[in-house]
Formats: structure tokens, C-alpha cells, sequence
């Protein structure tokens, strides 16, 4: 890892939230794209996952589904439950940032989008006794419409329209067929 990217993730720890903020853009822009220095923060981004402070499990969580596809070894296909856990978080926004970035680990192979979609769609189908699942199955079939973008797999776009048909509220169905216009 070089010293600039080094020092972005010392930011993370700083006390200036301008700095935490700009090291966290930082982070998810250049993990947009392979990097080689994924396993140099894999094992402590996962160990975040489960830290006490909400800031830390939702930075470890995004930035692991960043990684994804710097993931040679495909730790992702044993550490994608711990990540998917942040997804129920306490923290709502905590567990929204996590749902709306988790949908990058289906870049790093089919393996790993297969996992994700079924997670996805699993959970689209049980939400309806959380707090605020319409915005979890907005999240749901947003996260289908990114992952389509990026692969052009037509049995993703099917799978979020069939999901989006079992939806019996019809305010919540238009709305959820916005993402697909």
C-alpha cells in the first residue's frame, strides 16, 4: 500500500471530520477499481464490522464490498454473512449504507453475484416486518438496477421486475418501477 492511501486510512481516525470524510471519498473512489493492497486492511475492516461505534461498521462494510473485486482468494464467498449482518445494524443509516453499497461484491465474479442476489432477494421477500422496509426494498431493487448496469445480466433486471410484481401496495410498486425507467 503507498503512503498516500496509508495516510487516508490514518484520517479515518482523526478527529476532523472534514478529514475522516475526505479519507472515506478517498477510500471508495480508488477501491472503485482493483487495487493490490486489499488483504493489507481485509482482516481489520472485518474485525469493524462488529465495533462498537456505527461509523467504524459501516466504513468497514462499504469498503469490503469495495474490495470485492481485489479479491483474488475469494475471502468474500466466507466473510459476505458478516458484511450482510451490517445490513441489520441498529444504526439505520448504518444499515442502509451498507445495503446500498453490498451489491458491489456481485462485480468480483459469479460466485460472489449469486450470493448477493440471493441475499437480496431473500431479504426483499422477509422485510416486511421491519421498520421502514419500504426503503429496504427500494434499497433492494436499486442495488438489482447498479449490479444490472455493471454486468448486463437480463436475469437480474427479470428477478427485480418479479420482485417488484409481488409488492401489493400499488403506491410502493410505481415507485419501485422508477428505478427500472
Amino acid at each position: 500500500m503507498d503512503q498516500q492511501v496509508q495516510t487516508y486510512f490514518e484520517n479515518l481516525e482523526s478527529t476532523d471530520k472534514n478529514l475522516q470524510f475526505e479519507a472515506f471519498n478517498y477510500i471508495i473512489s480508488v477501491t472503485k477499481e482493483k487495487v493490490d493492497w486489499s488483504y493489507e486492511v481485509w482482516d481489520r475492516l472485518k474485525s469493524d464490522l462488529t465495533h462498537k461505534g456505527n461509523h467504524k461498521r459501516s466504513r468497514a462494510a462499504q469498503f469490503l464490498s469495495n474490495l470485492a473485486i481485489s479479491d483474488p482468494e475469494k475471502r468474500m464467498l466466507n466473510d459476505f454473512p458478516e458484511i450482510w449482518q451490517v445490513t441489520y445494524d441498529p444504526k439505520f443509516v448504518t444499515a442502509r449504507h451498507t445495503l446500498q453499497s453490498i451489491w458491489r461484491v456481485g462485480l468480483a465474479g459469479p460466485e460472489q453475484r449469486a450470493i448477493v442476489l440471493e441475499h437480496l432477494e431473500n431479504r426483499y421477500l422477509n422485510c416486511k416486518e421491519e421498520k421502514n422496509y419500504t426503503l429496504i426494498r427500494y434499497d433492494i431493487i436499486q442495488c438489482m438496477r447498479n449490479l444490472y448496469d455493471a454486468v448486463k445480466n437480463e436475469e437480474i433486471k427479470q428477478k427485480a421486475l418479479e420482485l417488484i410484481g409481488t409488492e401489493e401496495d400499488l403506491k410502493y410498486r410505481k415507485k419501485y418501477m422508477t428505478v427500472w425507467k
